[in-house]
């Protein structure tokens, strides 16, 4: 009997635990699922012939025994856990899926992973994920028609429904983990635009914005994510003119995150003194100017040029910031701050749907003329439970684990899917689930 270990039970993987259940029943399989806290896993498996476990990867003989026990394994866990994880399954020759960015360490893995055989799949999820599937599906296309691409522009976001929340300024909330939001751009973003090299520092990304028109959605922002350079060779697209990857947000999100960002919010590098009793007013005006006759409101308007019906007052004030409410932390780092006081409002709530919008602009030219197709994907989640995120994510990811065990992928090594042999079968069963891009030529 074939084994799936899926190693993570978290907010994003019920979809992908569900789907493998319900696959593995079909066809004589066994699901196992582990996660640190065992109850987790035990929520995500009831009334199903699926296993769970505890696991964590860095309880060594734990760890070895479990994924001795799989042909594939699956993993959900924080980023860098997934080179731990990935060690392991390469001394036990077993098969190693995530969703996570392909780091140094994973790459490291390539050849070992190829000579025996082993496939190392990463950025299999949304973003990464889905949208390197969807775009070489039309790159591809073009490319059979012999149009030769000039531009490719690529956004997602994890939003909220239009439904969800209408009181909510910011039009978000946590789909994701929380953490990694707070944290979001936390490095240099690269980027190719009319062929010349672009590069914007994390004290700039949220001001340098690119305006997104989803037509029956409407306005949205996006800022650039990470090194789009990095999939210039990946795609395919070396010589492009603009290669540039990003985030999706609502239109008003950007300007007030910059607002936290330049206060010194997101700072994860340091620990604040006093926490226990710190309020989220004291929390603000711990970055701001000391002022004897201002207020908190005063100040922050001062040093960002705001007034009292700015926009980003509006959010700040909706979100609590000015409050006098403990934030209820006894220590930590600012960000980690920020985070707590985040989530009181940006939790999903039980009956909460979230919406996942995605959208790529090829520009190409074809025998002389200059063309454009548009494509865009959006999936709205159930609840807080099932969620868009958690389809996105978790099932390109089932799908793969299904097809290698099927032995329809040949691939092997450090790689990541952008060849057709994943993204046709992945892409087309995503297509029979609700999840589907629809590409529009421009006129």
């Amino acid at each position: 009997m074939k084994t799936i270990l899926i190693v993570g039970a978290g907010r994003s993987s019920s979809s992908l635990i569900s789907y493998t259940i319900k696959e593995a029943h079909q066809h004589g399989w066994h699901v196992i699922v582990g996660d640190a806290l065992e109850q987790a896993a035990q929520e995500r498996v009831q009334n199903t012939t699926a296993t769970a476990i505890r696991f964590n990867i860095q309880d060594e003989t734990l760890s070895k025994a479990a994924i001795a026990s799989a042909d594939v394994v699956v993993s959900l866990l924080p980023a860098h856990l997934h080179p731990l994880v990935a060690r392991h399954c390469l001394d036990q020759g077993k098969h190693l899926l995530t969703a996570s960015y392909v780091s140094t360490e994973m790459k490291a893995f390539h050849d070992e992973a190829n000579a025996k055989g082993l496939l190392l799949l990463n950025e299999c999820g949304l973003d990464p994920g889905i949208d390197h599937m969807s775009a070489m599906q039309v790159i591809d296309t073009i490319r059979a028609r012999g149009g030769q691409l000039t531009s490719f522009e690529s956004f997602t976001g994890g939003l909220i429904a239009p439904e969800t929340d209408p009181e909510n300024p910011w039009r978000y909330k946590f789909t994701w983990n929380p953490r990694n939001v707070v944290m979001a751009g936390q490095g240099t973003a690269k980027f190719i635009q009319n062929g010349q090299l672009k590069f914007i520092p994390y004290q700039q990304l949220f001001k340098r914005i690119t305006p997104v028109h989803v037509n029956g959605y409407g306005d949205y922002e996006g800022y650039a994510n990470r090194d789009s350079l990095t999939y210039l060779d990946t795609y395919g697209l070396r010589g492009i003119q603009t290669m540039l990857r990003g985030t999706l947000r609502n239109k008003g999100y950007c300007s007030t995150w910059n607002v936290l960002v330049q206060l010194g919010c997101c700072d994860d590098t340091y620990a604040l003194d006093n926490t226990s009793t710190m309020t989220h007013r004291e929390f603000i005006n711990s970055f701001l100017d000391y002022n004897v006759t201002k207020s908190v409101e005063e100040k922050l308007m001062n040093s960002f040029g705001l007034t009292s019906v700015s926009d980003e007052m509006k959010r700040l004030t909706w979100s609590g910031f000015f409050s006098t409410e403990i934030i209820g932390l006894p220590s930590g780092t600012p960000a980690q701050l920020l985070e707590h006081i985040l989530n009181k409002k940006w939790k999903l709530n039980a009956h909460d749907k979230d919406l996942i919008v995605m959208w790529h602009r090829f520009m190409y030219s074809l025998n002389g003329t200059k063309k454009e197709i548009q494509a865009t994907l959006v999936a709205k989640g159930d609840d807080s439970l099932n969620t868009a995120m958690a389809k996105t994510v978790g099932l390109p990811l089932a799908i793969a684990a299904k097809l290698l065990l099927q032995g329809k992928i040949q691939q092997r090594g450090v790689v990541i899917p952008v060849t057709r042999e994943f993204y046709k079968p992945i892409l087309d069963e995503l297509k029979m689930l609700g999840v589907e891009l629809i590409e529009k030529e421009m006129q």
